[in-house]
């Protein structure tokens, strides 16, 4: 099936004198997760991951990706032509090399490649544009989508509809909102802005959608001036509900394939449009002064507001609740489990990665304000731990053995909050590599977790603290420390992270950021821990003002796989004061089946 898309798209390219297609992983938005009529990505290659982009020649055919999916993408990518770049390894060519280098050998006339200008944020243009006539003088071609013509069964633009989000849960109302950001657009001397992110627009407007799979977001812009505001946006989508509070916040509707005449009749002298956020299609189309900066939305967003700090802090006992019915239910289907419990187990080997997911899912849909998972779950056993962002199928799926490591990262959306959180436990006896491994990543969460900062640091001061017990020991991994949670919004949110490649945003307080290092070693286990937690005021001191985290996940951490004698004094303290605020904030929450094996779960780290 691939290599008859690929001939089909390389008859185009012959036609259209291209010398090569670049289909990244975007829409018009830049969305991390796409709808399905943009996952142009995945229908040519067949490589499913969040990121990547793939690129193909007349003669060839390559896809890029980070380290977070290189297991995944080359099972993906079996049988097919294209052959994988592991982005960040040394000798990985960038995309103009190896397009120069595909072309060159043979002896390719075209000197034009294409990209679909409307799915292509202007940053990424530019860069591709230089880089381009840097390696063989090739021009960029932004006007063509050939999917349009070769995807003969393109799923059409969602049409779900929106629903409002209510001051209970958000907690500031969007007159307020966009008050903030006209301010904002003051100080960086611009009359109005081109909103083009979705959870950005949802965020702003107090609007959710079902658009995206796992993020309640909406396909729209928002045009913001000095005086007014339209939405552009499927007005099948608006039930009279929401267009009656549209019309109550003064936001004017249009639709959504009008955005290009809203810009030509936007009125004011100065727009500030986001490079990395709206795309090159439309970036070239404002006739008036267009201020490339960064928008100021997502460092508003990021901020959670009371209401918004307090959701995270109920929505985390349900999503807690959850998670131990879950772990109960794994304790209970293998004998040799270490915490006591009543009722039948399942016999060894019922169990499956799938069985998990749908365990999980059926306990979370029992929770108050649940909408759906904020992820797909990752339900990875022994081997498949160590593909990061494993997902199992019913081609992929395999049972678990009373032996080794089961890896579950999972979230869920709520009314009131999202959640991510990874927890791995032992599902019987583990190996000494298995354990050390375990420890040394588990004191890396806590050293992270407790550190108190001075104010004004970045992610990226704070990410060597989570990674320095295993680089003690030679280990490393590839992937964040951690990034930023919305509010009953997308998993992943800026513009801060925690990562070892610089981020100059500061973590202030208010912030929702997650902390999950982790180890994966392939063909054989992988192990991550990881809660969310909140930024909240520290110490005062001569030194100045400092910040800690609060951490919002509430789940027991398993305890069979530690080494004792490898935690400190302080990580043991750390790790019982975590327990105990997990007993206390679940208890009356639970069954007296589930407090028996909480109890024992959270017992203190002397008790091993």
């Amino acid at each position: 099936m691939i290599a008859q898309r690929l001939s089909a798209l390389r008859e185009l390219l012959r036609r259209e004198h291209l010398a090569a297609f670049i289909f990244p992983t975007s829409d018009p938005h830049q969305s991390e997760y796409t709808a399905d009529h943009w996952k142009g990505r995945e229908w040519i290659s067949g490589f499913d991951g969040s990121a990547g982009t793939a690129v193909v020649t007349i003669h060839g055919a390559a896809l890029w990706t980070d380290s977070r999916y290189f297991l995944a993408a080359e099972e993906q990518l079996k049988g097919t032509e294209f052959v994988l770049m592991r982005q960040g390894m040394e000798g990985t060519p960038t995309i103009a090399e190896w397009i120069a280098s595909d072309c060159n050998a043979n002896r390719e006339p075209s000197t034009e490649v294409g990209i679909d200008g409307w799915i292509c944020s202007e940053a990424t243009a530019q860069e591709l544009t230089s880089d381009l006539r840097q390696h063989g003088g090739f021009t960029l071609r932004t006007s063509l989508d050939p999917l349009d013509s070769i995807w003969t069964d393109r799923p059409p633009i969602p049409t779900s509809p929106v629903v409002y989000h209510p001051l209970c849960f958000s907690g500031i109302g969007t007159d307020q909102k966009l008050n903030s950001i006209r301010r904002a657009l003051r100080c960086q001397h611009a009359d109005g802005m081109l909103m083009a992110a979705l959870d950005d627009i949802a965020w702003t407007l107090n609007l959710r959608g079902t658009d995206v799979h796992c993020n309640p977001v909406f396909v729209a812009y928002l045009l913001i001036s000095t005086t007014s505001a339209t939405l552009f946006i499927n007005k099948k989508k608006l039930t009279p509900e929401v267009c009656e509070y549209l019309d109550e916040m003064h936001i004017d509707v249009s639709d959504y394939q009008n955005v290009r005449q809203g810009l030509a009749g936007y009125f004011e002298q100065t727009i500030l449009m986001d490079p990395h956020e709206v795309c090159h299609t439309l970036f070239k189309s404002s006739p008036r002064q267009v201020i490339a900066a960064t928008s100021p939305v997502p460092a508003m967003k990021a901020v959670k507001n009371t209401t918004e700090q307090q959701g995270f802090r109920e929505v985390m006992k349900r999503d807690g609740v959850a998670m131990v019915q879950l772990l109960m239910l794994l304790d209970r289907s293998f004998p040799d489990s270490l915490y006591p419990h009543k009722g039948v187990r399942l016999e060894p080997g019922k169990a499956t990665e799938l069985s998990v997911v749908y365990s999980l899912e059926q306990s979370r849909r029992q929770q108050e304000n649940y909408r759906g998972p904020s992820f797909d779950t990752i339900a990875a056993y022994g081997p498949h731990g160590a593909i990061v962002h494993y997902e199992p199928t019913p081609a992929t799926d395999v049972p678990l053995l009373p032996h080794g490591l089961l890896l579950i990262d999972s979230g869920g959306q709520y009314l009131d909050g999202t959640t991510d959180i990874t927890r791995t436990v032992a599902i019987g006896p583990l190996t000494d590599e298995e354990r050390r491994v375990y420890t040394l990543v588990l004191k890396g969460h806590l050293q992270l977790q407790n550190l108190q900062f001075p104010e004004g640091a970045t992610g990226t001061q704070l990410d060597a603290v989570a990674r320095a017990a295993l680089w003690r020991n030679g280990l490393n991994y590839l992937h964040g420390t951690g990034h930023g949670v919305g509010s009953y919004l997308c998993v992943h949110e800026g513009p801060h992270q925690i990562r070892m490649e610089w981020r100059p945003q500061p973590l202030k307080a208010g912030m929702t950021v997650t902390c999950e290092p982790g180890i994966y070693l392939k063909g054989r286990f992988g192990v991550r821990i990881e809660n969310t937690l909140l930024v909240v005021p520290g110490d005062e001191t001569e030194c100045g003002r400092f910040l800690r985290f609060e951490p919002l996940t509430l789940c027991p951490i398993d305890r069979r796989p530690i080494i004792p004698e490898l935690l400190t004094e302080e990580e043991r303290q750390w790790l019982d004061a975590y327990h105990l605020k997990v007993r206390e904030a679940l208890w009356h929450h639970l069954s007296p089946d589930e407090q028996l094996w909480l109890q024992h779960a959270t017992r203190p780290i002397a008790q091993v």
